[in-house]
């Protein structure tokens, strides 16, 4: 399949979930699925996630693991709150930048030039960022600091001085809701259309539209520049890098700066929604993000299906804990779909070869979906409205079963994690 044949088929994939969600919210009266307030909290709540995860592909495709995303970003937060505070919102991106790159810069060492395990070095990454921000926390905002009169404490940072955000973009939030009145209609699909685009258009703001530009910045510059050319190729074998004149050391240690700096931005994108730093703000998004990369396969395209993924349903979980119970009926008939493609592929009169020999193994799948569909249709019935602790780990449950039907297509670079000294035989 040629490359412009693989878009329309995620155009047509896109187009059959919106209609799909559409259906899910005609049958089970939940507004929210499709409505624009969820949508724009996923957006927001979306950020944070892709910003980690393009760090972890920028380090991974040069072949370091970095599972210290999290440590990043929360040094990220700390420095943003840190520096914001006394000299404005400027100032607090360039220090979460600075914070986040600082930690990919000790796990570059870690590992490139000592050869430390990469998974240990990104533990002791996760294990030193809340430490060390709790000790800058308890030594700078302490009773009787500048900092503790401006309204900070051990665990929060002033306010920042200024304006955070910027103001959104005219073309997409000016001029009459026209969106809004159709979604407001609730009528099928048309709807639903209404208010997913008001929801990723309206009051849009800037940083938002520059945070999602970095994708495919990113997408550019790994894949159709001589530089991501070098990168990659020091992720996929580093020692014929080598031989063809790749400063391989070089170039792992600019991917893990930069994989760094990317997680303090999340970092900083967090400071700006709350205006403030909050010990524990990041809540695990660092390591969601890692998820949503591997989701996606190492690639900007998935990662950012990954991390929609995970906004939306967390946006969703926060608009309605009753609207989380449409998973149910929404697994169900993706079961059944999934179910009926099997069976026409086992019908097909030119069916592979490799499905005639597995046919056992296709019918216990297929009789594992369909169980899977009655229980699910089932719960839908039955489950009006969810306890408040499951409704909570809703979004991290879909995402590690998303990984778990995704783990069968997954290809890492191939060199990632491997230790590499110049002028070694591999």
């Amino acid at each position: 399949m040629t490359r412009v044949g693989k878009y329309h088929v995620a155009l047509i994939g896109v187009a059959a979930l919106i209609l799909l969600m559409s259906l899910v919210r005609m049958v089970s009266g939940q507004n929210d699925i499709t409505s624009s307030g969820t949508f724009a909290a996923g957006l927001l709540l979306a950020v944070p996630i892709g910003l980690a995860g393009l760090g972890g592909l920028w380090a991974e495709r040069a072949g370091v693991v970095n599972i210290g995303l999290e440590g990043m970003m929360v040094l990220g937060t700390w420095f943003a709150g840190w520096a914001g505070y006394q000299w404005g919102p400027v100032a607090a991106l360039a220090a979460g930048l600075l914070g986040g790159a600082l930690g990919g810069l000790l796990h570059a060492i870690a590992t490139v030039s000592f050869g430390v395990d990469h998974i240990i070095s990104g533990v002791a990454i996760n294990l030193l960022g809340p430490g060390i921000t709790r000790f800058l926390s308890e030594v700078l905002y302490k009773e009787g600091t500048p900092a503790s009169e401006a309204g900070a404490g051990i665990t929060t940072s002033p306010a920042i001085t200024g304006k955070t955000w910027e103001p959104s973009l005219p073309l997409l939030s000016d001029g009459p809701d026209l969106l809004g009145k159709l979604e407001s209609t609730h009528w099928f699909l048309l709807s639903d259309v209404a208010g997913i685009l008001r929801g990723l258009t309206h009051n849009v703001n800037v940083l938002v539209i520059l945070a999602v530009l970095l994708l495919p910045l990113t997408f550019f510059v790994l894949w159709h520049t001589s530089f991501g050319l070098r990168l990659r190729s020091a992720g996929e074998n580093p020692w014929a890098a080598e031989s063809l004149g790749v400063n391989v050391y070089r170039i792992k240690y600019l991917a893990v700066v930069i994989s760094g700096a990317f997680a303090g931005l999340g970092g900083v994108f967090l400071v700006f929604v709350s205006n403030k730093y909050v010990e524990g703000q990041t809540a695990g998004r660092g390591f969601i993000g890692l998820a949503a990369m591997i989701f996606g396969n190492w690639r900007p395209g998935g990662l950012a299906v990954g991390a929609a993924l995970f906004g939306y349903t967390e946006g969703l979980r926060l608009r309605s804990e009753g609207a989380v119970t449409s998973f149910f009926l929404f697994g169900a008939v993706l079961l059944l779909i999934y179910l009926g493609l099997q069976i026409r592929r086992l019908t097909a009169p030119d069916r592979p070869v490799e499905l005639v020999a597995g046919r056992a193994r296709q019918y216990t799948l297929m009789a594992v979906a369909a169980l899977g569909a009655v229980v699910l249709f089932w719960l839908w019935l039955v489950v009006d409205k969810l306890e408040r602790e499951f409704v909570f780990i809703t979004p991290h449950v879909l995402t590690l079963l998303v990984l778990l039907v995704a783990s069968q297509r997954l290809r890492m670079p191939k060199a990632d994690g491997v230790r590499y000294r110049r002028g070694e035989q591999h």
